[in-house]
């Protein structure tokens, strides 16, 4: 059985999206090195204060911990953007320099899995204008499990660790122009059968719209859905968050149950499914998920329950 693990350098060009957290940016890059990626973009934003500078130039240091042969381009900025416009305006970088690639934010720490399985999912679908991208996410906590070692997904576009080609990217909106005709239209209740996860969606979509978040993945998750894409969903789960917190621009609750789910490797070479078809049930089992996630304590208990049996 080959061991793609052990084969170096990675081909896949990796995006690192890094800002003000040395402690979890560092775990990321450590990472990184053992893959030792041919290209390695970084992405940082601007200090928001003078107060804050010292960190940001910390967590840039990072970087030029690269020892081995490795292209390194960095795209910093001198002020600040936002979480909006750095990491889009980073992403779009990225893919004017680069065909396909590997996006990894500074709180999403991967498997090591997570690099390979993404550069083969990569090469096998290049050619599929149906698959818009590739998660290393998998939030059903060891249950649904397909024969295989991923499935598609119409509704879940997980972007804690991901890859995608620049032909899918640059479908990508970031102002949500085509919103205003879509709301109303059929796309989204063929999506989101559910009534209740339809309405929280539209609610999210029109404040995205109106300027309401600071943020790019909604814009994001709205492109493949308009573009009635499908997303490659791992059997087990390949990312862990580790930056819930209170430096955290959106996941401030540092007891989240979502917060450092483990990651796992896979066992290669990978087993394929057979037809590219939505996963329903899955699907459906994730969105029930993570709506309990939010509402009920037992769950949660469940949840870490879990991860300290799989520790």
């Amino acid at each position: 059985m080959l061991n793609k693990m052990k084969i170096k350098p990675l081909n896949t060009s990796i995006l690192f999206l890094i800002f003000n957290r040395p402690d979890t940016t560092q775990r990321v890059f450590n990472e990184i090195k053992k893959v030792q990626p041919k290209q390695l973009f970084v992405v940082s934003d601007g200090a928001r204060s003078e107060d804050e500078k010292e960190i940001v130039n910390e967590t840039r240091k990072i970087i030029d911990q690269v020892d081995w042969d490795c292209e390194v381009h960095k795209n910093y900025s001198d002020k600040n953007l936002g979480c909006k416009i750095r990491v889009s305006s980073g992403i779009n970088w990225f893919f004017e320099n680069v065909e396909q690639g590997i996006i990894l934010e500074d709180d999403c720490l991967p498997s090591q899995s997570f690099f390979w399985f993404c550069e083969e999912l990569l090469n096998k679908y290049k050619n599929n204008e149906k698959i818009m991208m590739i998660s290393g996410d998998n939030f059903q906590l060891g249950k649904n499990k397909v024969s295989c070692d991923y499935y598609f997904s119409k509704r879940n576009f997980h972007i804690w660790g991901w890859a995608t080609w620049k032909k899918a990217w640059g479908k990508y909106n970031l102002e949500m122009k085509e919103w205003p005709k879509i709301k109303n239209s059929k796309i989204l209740e063929e999506t989101y059968l559910n009534k209740k996860v339809l309405k929280e969606k539209k609610e999210v979509f029109e404040n995205t719209y109106s300027n309401l978040i600071d943020t790019w993945d909604y814009q994001w998750l709205f492109t493949c859905i308009l573009n009635k894409g499908l997303s490659i969903i791992p059997n087990k789960n390949l990312v862990s968050n580790i930056g819930f917190g209170k430096k955290s621009t959106h996941a401030k609750d540092a007891h989240n149950p979502f917060s450092k789910i483990k990651n796992h490797e896979l066992k290669f070479p990978l087993t394929h499914p057979e037809k590219i078809f939505f996963n329903e049930k899955a699907d459906d089992f994730t969105e029930n998920y993570k709506k309990a996630f939010i509402f009920n304590f037992f769950v949660k208990i469940k949840v870490l329950v879990y991860n300290l049996y799989k520790k």
